[in-house]
This record gives C-alpha cells, sequence and structure tokens, in this order.
C-alpha cells in the first residue's frame, strides 16, 4: 500500500474499524519468577487494560512482560538475567523467568511461551527460549509473524534530545510492526558490525574474513533501511494528519545509505555500500568504530503545528508529538496487518493535560486496541470507567478494582 493510497484514508477511526477488525488481545498472562512476580496469572478480556499502584508495585515489570511476547530485548532493554526475580528473604533468586501468554489474533487463539532457560550443560550459558503453541521457535522473529507491539516509557520523553541510537531503537520497533523480518535483519546486521568491529580492533588484515562479515552487513544493512525507508514514508503519510488536540507531525530519514536507499535499486545500494566498507578498513580501525552503515542513520522528526524540530519544543509539546506518532502508527498497522499492535503506555496519563487525556482514551477505544496502560492516580482514568478493565497492583499482586 503507497504513502498516498494509506493517505487517502484519512486515518479515521471510523476507517479503521471498518476496514481492519482489531483482533490482537493477550486473554491471559502468567509469569513465573519474573521481576517482582513469584508467580501470577491474569485473565483478561478484549478492551484496554489500566494497572494502578504505587511506585514499585511492579506496573511496569507487567508492560515489560507484555513487551516479550514481540521480538527483542523489551522495553527496559535489560539483560536476561537481570528480569529474574530477586529474593528479599532467605529464600533464593530466581535463575529463570517465564512469560505465557494466550492471544486472540485474526489467525485464531494462540499460545506464546519465552523464558530464560538454565544452561543445560556445566559451562554452558543460559538463554532465551521461544515457544509457539507448544513447538519451539528457531528465533525471537517467529514471534513477530503474531504480535506487534510499541510501547511509551517515561524514558522516551527524551528521545527528540537524546542520541540517534535511541531514536533507530524506538524506531526498529515501529518498522518490525509492519515487517516481522526487520527484527533479524538488525540482529544480523548489528552481529557481524560488532565482529568486524573486532577483528579491526585486533589488527587482523585477512581480507576473507572481512569480505565475508561485510557481504553479510550489505545484505541485511540494505534490507533493514529499505524497510526503515518504507515505514516512515508511510507514517509521515499518517503522523501527518494529526489526532484531535495531537500535533500533526513528519518523520523522515536522514544518513547516507538511507540517501542510496531512496535513490537508486537496492543492488546498486548494495554494491555501493560493499565498496565503501572495504574502502575504509583502515579509516575505521585508526578510528575504532565502523564509519558507513545504516547503524548511523537518524530519525528526523518536526512538529508541523508549531513548524519546528520536535527536539525544540517544550517537554509537553514533545510527550504529544510522540503520543500522536504512536496513534499514527497504531492506525498504519492495523490497516495494514489487519490487527492493530498491543500499546504499553507506561506513566502516560500523567504527563497530558485533560483534553488530551481524554482524546487518548478515546481514539484507544475507537481503534479497538488493547492497550495496557499504568498509572499511580486511578482519578485520571475515569473517563474509560466502563469501557476498560481497571486493576489494583500490589507488591506483586493484582486484584480488580
Amino acid at each position: 500500500m503507497t504513502a498516498q493510497a494509506i493517505s487517502a484514508l484519512a486515518y479515521s477511526s471510523d476507517a479503521v474499524a471498518g476496514t481492519a477488525p482489531a483482533l490482537l488481545a493477550v486473554r491471559q498472562i502468567r509469569l513465573t519468577d519474573f521481576r517482582n512476580y513469584r508467580q501470577i496469572r491474569l485473565d483478561c478480556g478484549m478492551e484496554p487494560v489500566v494497572l494502578v499502584g504505587g511506585n514499585g508495585a511492579g506496573k511496569t515489570n507487567l508492560l515489560e512482560a507484555l513487551s516479550f511476547l514481540a521480538p527483542g530485548r523489551g522495553l527496559r532493554r535489560a539483560r536476561l538475567d537481570e528480569v529474574c526475580r530477586r529474593s528479599r528473604s532467605e529464600e533464593p533468586s530466581a535463575t529463570a523467568w517465564a512469560v505465557a501468554a494466550t492471544l486472540d489474533t485474526p489467525d485464531g487463539r494462540i499460545a506464546i511461551g519465552t523464558g530464560l532457560e538454565p544452561a543445560r550443560s556445566e559451562g554452558g550459558l543460559p538463554r532465551r527460549v521461544v515457544r509457539i503453541d507448544g513447538r519451539p521457535a528457531q528465533s525471537q522473529t517467529a514471534l513477530g509473524r503474531h504480535v506487534a507491539a510499541v510501547w511509551l516509557t517515561p524514558q522516551l520523553d527524551r528521545l527528540f534530545l537524546d542520541g540517534a541510537s535511541e531514536r533507530r531503537r524506538f524506531l526498529d520497533r515501529l518498522v518490525t510492526a509492519l515487517h516481522p523480518e526487520h527484527a533479524g535483519d538488525v540482529a544480523a546486521y548489528e552481529n557481524a558490525l560488532r565482529q568486524r568491529a573486532r577483528l579491526l580492533a585486533d589488527g587482523n588484515r585477512d581480507p576473507h574474513w572481512f569480505t565475508a562479515l561485510e557481504d553479510t552487513m550489505v545484505r541485511h544493512g540494505v534490507a533493514l533501511a529499505a524497510a526503515r525507508a518504507d515505514t516512515v514514508q508511510r507514517l509521515d503519510a499518517a503522523a501527518r494528519l494529526g489526532v484531535g488536540p495531537f500535533p500533526r507531525a513528519s518523520l523522515a530519514m536522514t544518513g547516507e545509505v538511507d540517501g542510496w536507499v531512496a535513490g537508486m535499486a537496492a543492488i546498486d545500494a548494495e554494491d555501493r555500500l560493499r565498496g565503501e566498507l572495504a574502502a575504509a578498513r583502515l579509516r575505521d580501525a585508526e578510528a575504532g568504530t565502523t564509519s558507513c552503515g545504516p547503524h548511523r542513520s537518524d530519525l528526523s522528526v518536526r512538529h508541523l503545528d508549531l513548524d519546528l524540530p520536535a527536539a525544540e519544543g517544550s517537554t509537553g509539546q514533545q510527550k504529544a508529538v510522540l503520543v500522536s506518532i504512536a496513534l499514527a502508527h497504531a492506525r498504519l498497522v492495523a490497516l495494514s496487518r489487519g490487527r492493530p499492535p498491543l500499546l504499553l503506555l507506561d506513566e502516560i496519563a500523567a504527563h497530558l493535560d485533560q483534553e488530551r487525556r481524554v482524546a487518548l482514551f478515546d481514539e484507544v477505544v475507537a481503534l479497538g486496541v488493547q492497550s495496557w496502560m499504568t498509572g499511580t492516580d486511578a482519578e485520571l482514568f475515569k473517563p474509560l470507567l466502563g469501557r476498560a478493565q481497571i486493576l489494583r497492583v500490589t507488591d506483586g499482586s493484582i486484584a480488580a478494582i
């Protein structure tokens, strides 16, 4: 679907509801030795879920567990062993964790299990495993074929001010929701990038090793740059329309490889990148970095209503742009894949004024998206009474309010 065709749909909630039945919802989730949850089971409806509780109660931990249903390292980007439950008493801490969920999808009901599996032999390392309907999956990429998840956390409030790497990671989550294979391309590219950097640091000059690694970087690098370009073009068309009181925004990719992908055939872009990497080996060894590739790209965002870069807006304006992009992306995924993503919104209500808070709740309900929202003040979620499942979280336990 082209950006022009998507734009013509006007991205209204009515259009989404009429063309793409929202059928991606967690119906049950079970956690074992995950953060502060020793063992818990939560049954859910299709409607949005609100988690209310004090700081440290476990609200964000539950969102993190849900984020592991999609490819990647979760919303905290934690090491897998950091996720294991830590004991506060004489009871030993856990060495493994598990998240199991039953989901309704357009393809029917599925069961997903993932977690950290202990080492199988002495000297071995723990590893993350993924099972879908009880069968082992070869990689996390398989999750992306069933679940798309996008999250906004307080840490992302500085997205437009922090370095380009944070914006790339945020964008790659949006891309994976539309292109499930993107997560695999990113992982393969970054692995080859790290290996090339080690060879350079060790003073290795064997051209055969470099040729093999750079070929991997080229194939996956151009593929991931093309997926980013496609997503940004389509998301730009959606975000320019805005949502109620949320601002209109424009998005664009900036970077050398992005220019090649936009202006030439993929095979020509691959040849160009291959040549640049080979020619830069000595320079990269001296600089201690790889000077060319999609790992140096950036996402440029502009607040159209104020006609200025998002980074130059106030904290509240930047937050509003971020929410606007997330909602535009949810509509885009619903139209493109026939299902919206799971929206994980951590402490979202406290940072929005009443008008935007109500507009966000109304949009989430209209989209039919299962959004999981957290907050310390239940009063902020009163507009969702009767339209959402509102739960109280208290030190690793969950109960209906």
